[in-house]
């Protein structure tokens, strides 16, 4: 695993779980709902991620761009779908997406190298 997937996943780990620790009722719930939403219903679990990362890339959360990314590629997306899935982003937020356009391009080149190891 690369250095920047395996310190973004760490992270998240670890904080989720510290999050976990002082959750109240409602933000509980509120994770909860937010794992359920991306099980397969009458969108399927891809089409949801994909749905997902250009949510996060139009609001510009880097955090979130990567997790749908690795979720994405976990669910099967290729490049060539993930390259549709950027110019819907950048076509819906406009030119200030382009910097998280970056980002996402290199993090996915991570999860490809990855798997192809």
């Amino acid at each position: 695993m690369s250095k920047l997937i395996k310190e973004f996943n760490n992270y998240r780990t670890k904080m989720n779980s510290r999050i976990s620790e002082t959750a109240n009722t409602n933000m509980k719930r509120f994770l909860a709902l937010d794992n359920t939403t991306y099980a397969d219903g009458a969108l399927n679990t891809k089409t949801k991620e994909m749905l997902g990362l250009v949510a996060s890339m139009v609001l510009r959360c880097d955090d979130c761009i990567k997790y749908h990314l690795g979720k994405c590629h976990e669910a099967g997306v290729n490049t060539e779908e993930m390259n549709e899935i950027f110019m819907i982003a950048n076509l819906v937020g406009g030119s200030i997406v382009i910097p998280h356009y970056r980002r996402a391009v290199e993090y996915w080149d991570e999860l490809n190298e990855v798997a192809d190891k």
